[in-house]
């Protein structure tokens, strides 16, 4: 047992005297892919959850502003569609009918009490 020891003290007093330079990445990275599989899963897992997430609101906001724009056009043309349905019953209107009949193309009321149609050749 004793000997285990000083062989693995031997090895790392070994590794810390010797003079090799190891990239920081590197050594970051093969310890978590050894010892921190779990943590490393987990972390994606987040990243790539955190980037659905802000996907999402910002289609949602679109989404609203589309909404409200095709609200307020469709206020506009309910707007236009009164002011028809007004101009209708006005342009509609009997006596307005009756006035443009007898000025512009001058008609006249029939009595229906009469009985000769005068008819013209």
């Amino acid at each position: 047992m004793i000997s285990r020891v000083a062989q693995t003290l031997s090895k790392v007093t070994g590794t810390i005297g010797s003079n090799e330079r190891h990239a920081l990445p590197g050594v970051i990275g093969s310890d978590l892919l050894r010892h921190g599989k779990m943590p490393l899963c987990l972390f994606v897992a987040i990243i790539i959850t955190a980037i659905f997430v802000v996907t999402t609101a910002h289609h949602t906001r679109l989404l609203t502003a589309q909404r409200e724009q095709l609200m307020l056009e469709r206020d506009a043309l309910d707007i236009e569609w009164r002011n028809l349905i007004l101009e209708e019953n006005a342009l509609a209107d009997h006596s307005r009918v009756e006035r443009v009949a007898t000025d512009k193309l001058q008609m006249q009321h029939v009595d229906p009490s009469q009985e000769n149609i005068v008819v013209q050749k």
